[in-house]
């Protein structure tokens, strides 16, 4: 199992995690930061999945991960979400009628699907909402943009920026994709003071202490 995060503070919430779920680090899966952003994510996942390919190991799933902002009342900060599908939410154009998907112009997608009963099994074992995870290049900072997104996709639990770039990458390998997000702030108006970046960050932990177990996915797996 690959999991890919954004920072380092992320990817070291994830590892302790795993850590304990496998009683060792030595045998977790292996966990990067990859920067932040869907292009960034979409990269070190790619460079990540080729190297494990070319050296006769590949990887059996690949989990985007990381805190996030939640959509109120599905996903309150400090809970967790589990994607039903990762959306590039801004991935289209805009135009004086609306926003346009980019797969209404025809140039391909604009989300993945994980696996429904893996994902609807993970929710289970985590206690998440779950629902779209949205893929934004630029986060929102204001209850228009919020109730816009939400508007676009209903049911959305939660919002990243790098879901969709793991997602594209795992797609090109073939290989399944998943997306656990741990709510650090709400969706909508910018409130640093609000943001629970500790309580996600641990949160974080707490989760992928049971990730394995829910997947069933063991250590011979990395």
């Amino acid at each position: 199992m690959l999991v890919v995060t954004a920072v380092a503070a992320e990817r070291d919430a994830v590892a302790a995690g795993l850590a304990t779920a496998y009683g060792t680090a030595d045998a977790a899966a292996r966990v990067i930061a990859g920067g932040v952003g869907p292009a960034a994510a979409a990269a070190a996942t790619a460079r990540e999945l080729a190297l494990a390919e070319a050296a006769g190991n590949p990887y059996a799933l690949v989990v985007s991960a990381g805190i996030g902002g939640g959509f109120a009342p599905a996903a309150p900060v400090g809970s967790l979400a589990v994607a039903d599908a990762i959306v590039a939410a801004d991935l289209g154009a805009q135009t004086d009628a609306g926003f346009v998907p980019v797969e209404d112009l025809g140039f391909g997608t604009g989300a993945h699907r994980p696996d429904p009963a893996a994902a609807r099994a993970l929710a289970r074992a985590l206690g998440a909402a779950l629902g779209p995870v949205l893929t934004v290049a630029t986060v929102t900072g204001s209850a228009a943009r919020a109730a816009e997104l939400a508007g676009r996709h209903p049911g959305a639990v939660a919002e990243a920026m790098e879901g969709f770039g793991v997602a594209e990458a795992a797609a090109a390998a073939g290989v399944p994709v998943a997306e656990i997000r741990a709510v650090s702030n709400a969706v909508g108006p910018r409130d640093r003071a609000a943001w629970r970046i500790g309580d996600a960050l641990a949160a974080l932990t707490t989760a992928f202490g049971k990730v394995p177990a829910a997947l069933e996915v063991g250590p011979e797996h990395d």
